[in-house]
């Protein structure tokens, strides 16, 4: 089974650093998405009973007392897919059998959090982000005396004594050594929040990227949310009637229209406010329009009207028959396109045959491939491959990417025939349409 598409975060730091803290705020911030925390102290060797004796002997901030086999095997079956069973120490027993333990589900984001979980390179390997919780020695310790002593019920001659003969030699030695592996240091914990919000963006960022995205620098796929998600579960079904299919395809339609147009070139400019303040913002690109591949292509034309005032748009009739089908039927487009930004619109990119010979027309035109914007739905990789390497300076822009193509080239799972469903017509109509234009060309 392979991997799956996950962010694993690695919050490390010294002990009392406010880890946990930094934890429990990307969680919260992050409440749309699945999430779990994993410690670091739920990996504790099992105590011989020797070790039990003179446990206020035992250095717990050694790399050595930890079972990071255990660990590793535990991430590894989590970003397979598999639920593990996590124990949870007992720090006053000094046992993992007290407490029941905690079953952990795959999620989106794993966040694994303890002062050496950079120390291991075999962990560091697998995490996505590293944060290093960098606080003062002092407050640390202030925080540590106030834990121990009232969480845990020690005596504060026994912290203060295990603090100089184990916490500040290992963090010294193993700890803060690790502090150069880290990819964002967060000076002064959970009170930084301009940090912790700079680190949930960069998550979520992440999490809306497809592996395509890394593959190709020019494919966006816009931020995935559960509105996103169900509007794709309603427009997906077979049995949603035609009314709600043109509804929620029109919004989704109109989010991956915006999102298109905020990848147009933007000047700045001020302007003056009814309250007499200066505003410094950005004008709108001029020179653009919109170019539809019909006959799918024309259910976006609306958004983009809705969105551009008085935009031009130009129309491309390609015939598709199978995996090759390229013939160009007809075009129609504006006499000055190749001084223009063009917004490329169809609905569903399948084997990219149609949108190659589409890009391919709109060059032969003057139209320079960085001012091209290809607007789609959903995407299937074949398709996202072959516009990509085609043509590597023109943009994608697509809400969702499917698993791939059938044995008819048609996208799964998909959508079915978007034109078909969105303007409700059968085979035979759309068969009439092709042979219309034909005749008309």
């Amino acid at each position: 089974m392979q991997a799956l598409l996950i962010i694993l975060c690695g919050v490390a730091g010294g002990a009392a650093s406010g880890k946990t803290t930094v934890c429990d705020m990307i969680i919260q911030q992050l409440h749309d998405q699945r999430v779990v925390l994993v410690n670091q102290d739920s990996f504790y060797h099992k105590l011989t009973e020797e070790e039990l004796a003179r446990v206020h002997e035992y250095n717990f901030d050694h790399p050595d007392a930890f079972d990071t086999e255990k660990l590793l095997d535990s991430i590894d079956n989590l970003r397979h897919g598999r639920a593990v069973d996590i124990p949870k120490y007992d720090f006053k027993s000094y046992k993992h059998d007290v407490f029941p333990v905690r079953r952990v589900n795959p999620s989106d984001v794993i966040i694994l959090e303890g002062i050496l979980i950079f120390h291991d390179p075999r962990v560091r390997e697998l995490m996505n982000i590293k944060i290093f919780v960098d606080t003062d020695a002092d407050v640390r310790l202030a925080r540590r005396i106030r834990r121990d002593t009232v969480g845990k019920s020690r005596d504060i001659g026994a912290v203060l004594d295990q603090y100089s003969k184990f916490v500040k030699p290992a963090f010294d030695d193993f700890i803060l050594p690790t502090k150069k592996y880290a990819d964002i240091i967060i000076p002064r914990g959970g009170d930084n929040h301009v940090a912790i919000d700079l680190i949930v963006q960069h998550i979520r960022t992440k999490l809306g990227q497809h592996d395509l995205c890394k593959i190709y620098p020019n494919l966006y796929v816009i931020q995935s949310t559960f509105q996103i998600r169900g509007m794709h579960t309603l427009i997906r079904d077979s049995q949603t009637t035609k009314h709600d299919f043109v509804f929620y395809a029109d919004r989704l339609i109109r989010l991956v229209v915006e999102h298109g147009l905020g990848h147009l070139p933007f000047t700045e400019k001020q302007v003056i406010t009814p309250t007499g303040s200066v505003y410094t913002g950005v004008d709108f690109c001029k020179r653009l329009c919109g170019v539809s591949i019909i006959r799918s292509g024309e259910s976006m034309e609306n958004a983009l009207r809705a969105c551009c005032k008085g935009i031009k748009i130009g129309k491309i009739l390609i015939h598709r028959e199978g995996d090759n089908g390229q013939q160009l039927i007809y075009e129609k487009l504006p006499q000055d396109i190749s001084e223009r930004h063009v917004l490329l619109l169809d609905p569903i990119l399948g084997t990219g045959n149609s949108a190659v010979q589409a890009i391919s027309l709109l060059i032969k035109k003057g139209v320079p491939e960085s001012n091209i914007i290809f607007l789609n739905l959903i995407s299937a990789p074949q398709g996202v491959h072959m516009v990509c390497k085609s043509f590597p300076r023109l943009k994608i822009v697509t809400s969702e990417i499917d698993i791939g193509l059938n044995k008819d080239f048609c996208v799964i799972p998909g959508m079915g025939e978007f034109g078909d469903r969105y303007f409700g017509t059968d085979d035979d109509d759309d068969q009439k349409v092709v042979a219309s234009m034909q005749q008309s060309c």
